[in-house]
């Protein structure tokens, strides 16, 4: 007579084998998790790098001579929102820029916006990101505080190619 179930060798096998599978999958899970944030973390940096760019090209000035059409528009808000280079003062500028112009007040276009909201870090999870001065160092650990020339992560982790997030 011949009873009919799992011996404890087939389960045991069995455990093993699911063991193995697991063990496998685990570290894809963290790689793919790590993968999707530094995607992300390129994405927020390419739109904020070309909001800062498109800002600079309409708000563009040197020293006391003003170049970018906007800043020759609105000359009051011109000093008060772009450094001497022509850069923002900071990155909430990107998020509104007041307009004084006559021809703003016309069309009811009073603030120009380059960016909705400030992106989240997705390695930090907050939008505490770190600048550049455009008269700083590539490699500056600080920030110099008087334009937002680049824009970079805090995170001080090292990337799945092997390079620093902070230098992207």
């Amino acid at each position: 007579m011949r009873e009919e179930g799992v011996t404890l060798l087939e389960l045991l096998v069995t455990l093993t084998i699911v063991m193995i599978l697991a063990s496998v999958a685990m570290p894809l899970s963290r790689v793919s998790t790590k993968r999707s944030h530094e995607i992300e973390l390129r994405q927020h940096l390419r739109i904020m790098r070309a909001a800062i760019d498109s800002f600079k090209t309409e708000w563009n000035r040197d020293g006391d001579v003003l170049i970018g059409p906007l800043c020759v528009k609105n000359k009051l808000s011109c000093k008060d929102v772009t450094s001497i280079y022509g850069y923002p003062k900071s990155l909430e500028m990107l998020l509104g820029v007041k307009l004084t112009s006559e021809e703003a007040t016309l069309r009811g276009t009073t603030i120009r916006r380059y960016l909705r909201s400030l992106p989240l870090d997705p390695l930090t999870g907050e939008a505490n990101w770190q600048f550049r001065c455009y008269k700083d160092p590539p490699n500056a650990s600080s920030w110099c505080g008087s334009d937002v020339y680049d824009v970079m992560t805090v995170s001080q982790e090292t990337a799945l190619d092997g390079t620093k997030y902070r230098d992207w």
